[in-house]
């Protein structure tokens, strides 16, 4: 995909260009014609098409007086042309937006942890406003132009090109991503992507969009984590809310949003910085030490226990899914986590 300002680098590549070949000609020339050294041929090129008004080398010679009429005519077009390419690329920010891109290549290149959102449509984009509600770092990838620059004047990092591209998905860090959004219209540039992220990274939490049942198949199939449709699950949601209104208005203001004062979030039990393995909630009393409320508990075989009590052991591998305010998640976290470990991703008011 050639990038906007292409012919603009071209033109200075070529005003360069036609400027060095004007200093050969003039070295060439004097050299032929005059017989001086190469040293000296190129000393008389750049005074006279400098035009400082030194004198002459050595004395020109008639034939050497033509030649340098000629060469102050070509240098004068060829300095021209620089100067009017030069000047285009200046009012047309091609140098500052050159420096904004090489800030930019530094720091996609510094993410760490971060979420892939490829597509920027009705989808994308409101998975970006959430990933921006919760404050998380992430980054936009579209192969058109319009949207990323809707995406940029929202605030939001971005990157221009083709998500089923493997250089594409290397140009925004996926070896140090997190999790990878496949949210594109197209069912088959969704599951390209997904072959192409678990391809180059087979750990990835790859999440994807899927608008029939067939292809919502072959990606699973592919190793997308989690495909989600989103007809059936609109379909699911209309329903609930005309069935259990209050229940899903409590569920939306929890998951999503950005003015909640309630929050979910996952915690993985892990031996290496959990001393808590093997003991049941009763004896770690979560509840008191926190107040946040553990609601369930996926196993590692993926049973999930609902509402867990008191004699439920916590396992290697464990997910616990919790709900509470920003500090009684924090609570929770903390003792459950000894200081110095690895702390998962906190909410944030």
């Amino acid at each position: 995909m050639n990038s906007p300002s292409q012919p603009i680098r071209r033109d200075l590549i070529t005003a360069i260009l036609l400027l060095l070949g004007v200093l050969i000609i003039g070295t060439v020339g004097y050299r032929w014609i005059e017989g001086w050294s190469l040293l000296d041929s190129a000393y008389m090129t750049v005074i006279t098409l400098s035009s400082v008004g030194f004198s002459e080398v050595e004395p020109l010679s008639s034939k050497g007086r033509i030649f340098t009429i000629s060469l102050i005519l070509m240098g004068l077009v060829s300095i021209g042309y620089i100067v009017n390419r030069f000047t285009e690329a200046f009012v047309q920010g091609y140098f500052q937006d050159s420096l904004r891109n090489r800030r930019k290549t530094r720091l996609i290149k510094n993410l760490r942890n971060h979420y892939i959102l490829c597509g920027y449509g009705r989808a994308g984009r409101q998975v970006a406003y959430e990933f921006a509600a919760e404050r998380l770092p992430f980054i936009v990838v579209d192969a058109e132009p319009e949207a990323i620059q809707e995406a940029k004047q929202r605030g939001f990092l971005t990157f221009l090109g083709d998500a089923t591209l493997d250089k594409t998905l290397f140009d925004v860090n996926i070896q140090a991503a997190t999790c990878i959004v496949a949210a594109m219209p197209s069912d088959a540039d969704n599951l390209y992507t997904v072959l192409s992220a678990k391809a180059l990274k087979p750990d990835l939490r790859t999440i994807a969009r899927g608008n029939s049942e067939e292809a919502i198949v072959k990606m699973q199939r592919a190793g997308a984590d989690a495909v989600i449709s989103p007809y059936v699950t609109g379909g699911k949601r209309l329903a609930a809310a005309a069935m259990r209104p209050q229940v899903m208005d409590f569920v939306d203001g929890i998951v999503t949003g950005s003015d909640r004062s309630f929050y979910m979030e996952e915690v993985i039990i892990e031996a290496d910085n959990c001393p808590y393995v093997g003991q049941t909630l009763r004896d770690i009393n979560l509840r008191a030490q926190s107040s946040a409320m553990i609601i369930a508990i996926r196993r590692l075989d993926g049973g999930l226990i609902p509402g867990p009590r008191g004699e439920t052991q916590l396992l290697e591998g464990d997910i616990l899914t919790c709900m509470g305010t920003p500090e009684q998640l924090r609570s929770l976290i903390q003792a459950l986590i000894p200081i110095g470990s690895k702390m998962p991703r906190l909410p944030r008011h």
